[in-house]
């Protein structure tokens, strides 16, 4: 059977709520109900209503519902509902239609005082919850930044050699994957990646130790940052003594850069250039860029070390071509 509803009011303040409870004890006398257990469920609920937020400016919306021969109040999103008592038997149609227009007439008279106190605690209640909602927002806003910093730190160190301070080999496939498809894919300004192998650095850990070589390297990555554009190149450790740079320019500045690392280190270092440019061939993959500054770094250090060898790649009008940076013999004689 379905709940015929006698009674639906706002408990917004606290003579809402004494009105309502009077109502729902009227309803029990009129309809023959156990007034002294209608009582006692009343006291009980008087206190889920407040707890609900009845009387503190909440616009709490509570029901008294005849179905069958069960009287019970329901209130709140999500319906939570309070049997008051059960009547002897179902009211007759008339009378149900007679107290709900005697309800809704009462409740329909409204005192103007009680509207503007009903008003003005809707008003409170509203403002100190907007207050509320500012602050639990600005406190999940502050939570949010610190777990991004968190999270910005974790990756920076999860891509950073503890060491040197520069990006290590998981950050150089991820940095470099972007760089390159970025470059083949816009068609208008070349890249150069920069591979770099200390010179004999076993020997110089062995015969120095191994205090001496982090000191080594960490000249080297002295060597590196001062070669590349902040915010712009990046410079990576792979491990041991071997180092690479993203170059965001041709093979010439790419050459100029990887000279200033040379001279820094005492021409103690080989390395090894590969560019690729507007007019590479479309097929080219990440891959065989890195591969092609691996050959040209074997034949730098193939062909005796301390010296910078250049590879340009799949030019789609020539071969591979592979040549010493031209500004190396002049070094070589300082």
């Amino acid at each position: 059977m379905e709940p015929v509803e006698l009674l639906k009011q706002n408990l917004a303040i606290e003579p809402d709520l004494q009105n309502f409870i009077g109502f729902v004890l009227e309803c029990v006398n009129k309809l023959g109900g156990n007034p002294f257990a209608s009582s006692i469920a009343s006291l009980d609920l008087m206190q889920k209503l407040r707890s609900a937020g009845a009387a503190t400016g909440f616009p709490l919306l509570a029901s008294l519902l005849l179905q069958g021969h069960q009287l019970k109040v329901q209130w709140g999103e999500h319906a939570e509902h309070l049997k008051i008592t059960n009547l002897a038997q179902p009211p007759k149609p008339d009378t149900v239609a007679q107290l709900r227009r005697y309800l809704q007439n009462s409740t329909e008279s409204a005192d103007p005082a009680l509207l503007l106190q009903r008003n003005a605690e809707m008003v409170r209640y509203f403002d100190e919850t907007r207050a509320r909602t500012e602050k639990e927002l600005e406190a999940l806003q502050q939570t949010l930044e610190k777990l991004q910093t968190e999270l910005h730190e974790s990756l920076r160190q999860a891509e950073t050699d503890p060491l040197t301070g520069l990006l290590n080999r998981r950050a150089f496939d991820e940095k470099l994957g972007q760089a390159f498809r970025h470059t083949m894919r816009q068609k208008v300004s070349p890249l150069s990646l920069i591979m770099l192998d200390l010179d004999h650095f076993k020997e110089i850990n062995d015969q120095f130790g191994h205090q001496f070589g982090d000191a080594y390297l960490n000249k080297m990555t002295h060597a590196l940052r001062s070669a590349i554009r902040k915010d712009v190149d990046f410079a990576f450790r792979f491990g041991g003594d071997e180092f690479a740079m993203v170059i965001f320019a041709d093979y010439r500045q790419a050459c100029n850069k990887a000279m200033q690392v040379l001279r820094l280190m005492e021409t103690k270092v080989s390395i090894g250039i590969s560019t690729i440019n507007p007019s590479t061939a479309d097929g080219f993959t990440v891959e065989e860029f890195i591969l092609h500054a691996d050959n040209a770094l074997y034949e730098a250090k193939n062909s005796g070390r301390g010296r910078i060898v250049v590879e340009l790649c799949a030019l789609p009008d020539s071969s591979n071509c592979q040549f010493s940076c031209p500004q190396i013999a002049n070094l070589a004689h300082d």
